[in-house]
């Protein structure tokens, strides 16, 4: 691997996956290459994913935030609806 490779490896438990990797281009910066690599992680979704599934959330847990968003968002269009 190199400083002309970027990769996102994820493990669980045996199973190793690989999910995104970037090669550097001709006459490409390390800082493209960087900012390429994160806009593929950003579009891919992997951090959200990494992030929601980093603790255990029950099943009620889950309808109460969602539940939660759903007031929020309803809040949020009537107050861009009245201006």
């Amino acid at each position: 691997m190199g400083p002309n490779v970027l990769r996102i490896v994820m493990q669980t438990g045996k199973e190793v996956r690989r999910v995104t990797t970037v090669t550097l281009r001709q006459n490409e910066s390390q800082d493209q290459l960087l900012k390429r690599f994160r806009k593929k992680v950003a579009k891919s979704g992997i951090l959200s994913t990494v992030r929601r599934k980093r603790w255990f959330v029950s099943k009620s847990e889950l309808r109460r935030i969602q539940k939660k968003k759903a007031i929020r968002r309803s809040r949020r269009r009537t107050r861009e609806s009245e201006e």
